[in-house]
């Protein structure tokens, strides 16, 4: 697969390997030959969050906008990978999760001969800082609830729930784009980050105007894409979580800091190994190359 790099806006070349049971997300840089070049893909390893999720090795290896990705990993059941990377940023393809999603169904998925394990959630854990609220409660699948609020009339006020169990992730939210203003494109440009957000991997609004000329790929494509993106960042738990995510108005980085305060909170989770009913209510459990043709 080859894409380019939304801030370097050169090519990069990645390949999604197969992994064994318990071998988790892992980044392997095999452009970096002169030290350590693998990344788990890890909250803990977050060391970025400003305008992407940027994950780094104690080496000074790093891969950033991970989170199509990982959303894409995870939203098709995939629990244990190795991706290759000749470059510092995953592919922003369109600007979603749908290349990525597309290639893993095609390609197919190993169902491996061991037990899933999962974190499940046991009491609320919140974090709350400048308008922003995140939390998690206990539930027997992945619920994520988000509501989002920009001046823009173009975007306003959106909220929206889902279940993710049941190949939700690939139905409702794998090709929701990423979104900026034009002003932040103009200001991003200016600082010489390459390709920044254009038409091509982005929607980009001004303010009542959706600027791209196919328009949107659904009236609520805004909320869609947080949702996906907090699937991503929540990705990075390490393995699948069966708790329901709440987010107002927020980021990677308040999902970033909510998983570090569940980690550092021992009696809000354990871990647990899935019998056949809870696996089943894990996201990408069941998805099919039929999902796709139901994505708009």
């Amino acid at each position: 697969m080859i894409g380019t790099g939304l801030h370097s806006g050169r090519p990069v070349r990645m390949r999604i390997l197969p992994a064994s049971a318990e071998y988790g997300i892992w980044f392997r840089r095999v452009d970096i030959t002169d030290r350590d070049n693998m990344i788990a893909a890890r909250y803990d390893n977050v060391t970025d969050t400003r305008l992407c999720t940027n994950i780094s090795n104690e080496a000074g290896a790093n891969v950033s906008t991970v989170e199509h990705l990982m959303a894409a990993l995870m939203g098709c059941g995939i629990h244990n990978a190795l991706i290759e990377l000749d470059g510092p940023e995953v592919p922003i393809m369109d600007g979603s999760s749908d290349r990525f999603v597309r290639e893993i169904i095609t390609a197919g998925i190993q169902v491996l001969d061991a037990p899933v394990r999962a974190i499940r959630v046991l009491k609320r854990v919140e974090v709350e800082a400048e308008g922003v609220t995140v939390s998690i409660d206990p539930s027997d699948s992945l619920e994520i609830d988000f509501m989002i609020e920009f001046p823009d009339a173009a975007i306003g006020r959106q909220a929206k729930h889902l279940d993710m169990a049941n190949g939700a992730f690939v139905r409702e939210l794998c090709n929701s784009r990423t979104f900026c203003r034009k002003a932040d494109v103009d200001w991003m440009l200016s600082q010489g980050l390459g390709l920044g957000g254009n038409l091509g991997n982005a929607i980009v609004v001004e303010g009542e105007k959706v600027l791209n000329p196919t328009g949107l790929r659904h009236d609520d494509e805004f909320i869609r894409h947080k949702m996906l993106d907090a699937l991503g960042d929540l990705a990075l738990a390490g393995a699948p979580i069966l708790g329901h995510y709440r987010g107002r108005r927020a980021g990677h980085a308040s999902t970033n800091l909510l998983l570090r305060k569940l980690f550092a909170t021992p009696m809000a989770y354990e871990m647990v190994t899935c019998d056949a009913t809870m696996a089943r209510k894990l996201p990408g459990v069941g998805v099919k190359a039929s999902d796709l043709v139901r994505v708009a």
